[in-house]
């Protein structure tokens, strides 16, 4: 038998493919789930069970999240990258770690082909097979969900007439879970108008009364939590669950697929939208405007490039460069009060606030200069303004 790995979930559309590549092809399927932060234990162990139910030959649990936060989200951290000031990149991020680590593991254990269970109509595909195209290439890539064009019901009466059964209620919608947010995917992300229902999204409010937390970065990382120092990822991930009680950080995403079509999608993001916040707020302090000003194209570009499968391009890493120079200064601690669905940044205590520089402070009285340095500067900061007006009325 030809050995095929399968890009697993444990979600309808792999599901379906485990099914498919097996009864109907005859091929051996290796299901490889690759976890980015956002599995615990006792989800991985259930995708297992999952995966041998459902015909796998082989299951692997690739952990990758270290390397995705060192490797990629700490430069979406520097560069506050949100796509259309919304997204961060949640799911474009993550996919192309968990792709590169699937191409990786085909190329090692010398796979006759990769699959995958992405659309023909979204980004995964692309992200995917650009992946396995320059890591694997000479590994042919199946792709069962694209080529028959299916719908989420059509997967659903297959695996019925198969005898497989899943909790067909939840399959309506496609949950992404990872360490930098959960995309959610349903009917009504298929309109312009309908909002996702409260049960849509995987984490629910239990929380009510307000809370003020403080979080600590390091050179634009972040470093503990309520004045406790532990590494980025446990922060992220404890990030993530005290402000998921909250039900912070959902929101709806509209863009431009890599296809050249509009997308809607729902997320929840609680640590990424809360860490980009702080992480913004602290620079506006301690970074010069002219940092700031080049900061938010290069951030925004690399954040198009990661979204759009370039992340394996030379410009990347020089753009990682520039992004993490800009950090050198951006320590201290962001104050954020926590509300059902909110949350508010207080202020910062940073050894390097510009704001309380010896040399002046916005709004007071200051030693730097007098009325006559003042009236000199803008005298001659109007100039070009006073040169063009001048014409005013001549054709």
């Amino acid at each position: 038998m030809k050995k095929v790995v399968l890009a697993y979930s444990g979600g309808l559309d792999t599901s379906y493919c485990v099914v498919y590549l097996t009864k109907e092809l005859g091929l051996e399927v290796h299901t490889v789930i690759v976890n980015s932060g956002g599995f615990s234990a006792e989800e991985l162990q259930q995708i297992e069970t999952r995966a041998y139910e459902l015909g796998s030959s082989k299951h692997e649990v690739i952990d990758v999240t270290a390397r995705f936060y060192q490797d990629c989200l700490r430069y979406l951290l520097f560069g506050n990258v949100l796509k259309n000031d919304t997204y961060p990149l949640s799911v474009s991020a993550e996919r192309m770690f968990q792709a590169l680590a699937l191409a990786e593991y085909a190329r090692e254990h010398k796979a006759d082909y990769i699959a995958h269970g992405s659309t023909g109509a979204g980004n995964d595909q692309v992200r995917f097979d650009v992946a396995f195209s320059v890591i694997a290439p000479h590994t042919e890539i199946i792709t069962p969900i694209r080529d028959q064009k299916l719908s989420r019901q059509a997967e659903i009466e297959y695996l019925r007439g198969h005898g497989v059964e899943m909790s067909w209620e939840k399959a309506r919608y496609s949950i992404n879970k990872g360490i930098w947010g959960t995309s959610v995917g349903g009917v009504e992300t298929l309109t312009s108008h309908q909002a996702l229902p409260e049960t849509a999204y995987p984490t629910q409010l239990e929380q009510t009364e307000p809370t003020t937390i403080e979080v600590t970065f390091e050179k634009g990382e972040p470093v503990a939590l309520n004045g406790q120092k532990m590494p980025p990822v446990e922060l992220i991930q404890a990030l993530n669950e005290l402000a998921g009680r909250y039900a912070i950080g959902r929101d709806i995403h509209v863009g431009d697929t890599i296809l050249g079509i509009k997308g809607r999608v729902g997320f929840e993001a609680p640590a990424a939208l809360m860490l980009i916040k702080a992480h913004h707020l602290l620079e506006k302090h301690t970074s010069s405007r002219w940092q700031l000003l080049h900061k938010d194209y290069i951030a925004n570009w690399y954040g198009t490039l990661l979204h759009e499968a370039q992340y394996l391009d030379p410009v990347m890493r020089d753009m990682e460069a520039f992004l993490e120079s800009s950090q050198a200064r951006v320590s201290g601690t962001v104050f954020i009060k926590l509300k059902p669905y909110q949350f508010e940044l207080q202020g910062i205590d940073s050894k390097f606030d510009m704001m309380r520089s010896k040399v002046a402070t916005y709004g007071e009285e200051n030693d730097a200069w007098d009325a006559r340095d003042a009236q000199g500067f803008i005298k001659i900061f109007s100039n070009q303004l006073k040169i063009h007006g001048s014409f005013n009325g001549e054709s």
